[in-house]
């Protein structure tokens, strides 16, 4: 008879952490994602103050329409989002 072992799950990293913002947010997490997630916070450093700066992204995002955004912020949210793709592509999780 096999015996089933116990692999507890390990601590997340602050990438992975900086990953779950967005879903922590939406309250999209897992009971089990939410508790990892926090227990982090509750010991890192700077994902706090990083989790704190997403709030205030997404409550100022909010409130901007279109009209309040010129070519140019348009043009610099497309760059910062194209680098940030091929970022991901390069150096998937």
């Amino acid at each position: 008879m096999s015996r089933l072992r116990f692999r507890p799950r390990r601590d997340i990293v602050c990438r992975e952490a900086a990953e779950l913002v967005t879903d922590y947010l939406e309250d999209a997490l897992s009971q089990a994602q939410r508790r990892r997630f926090e227990a982090h916070l509750a010991h890192c450093p700077d994902c706090p103050e990083y989790l704190a700066q997403m709030r205030a992204i997404v409550a100022l995002a909010g409130s901007i329409t279109p009209d309040d955004l010129t070519p140019g912020m348009r043009e610099g949210f497309v760059s910062v989002y194209r680098r940030w793709r091929d970022d991901e592509a390069r150096d998937p999780l």
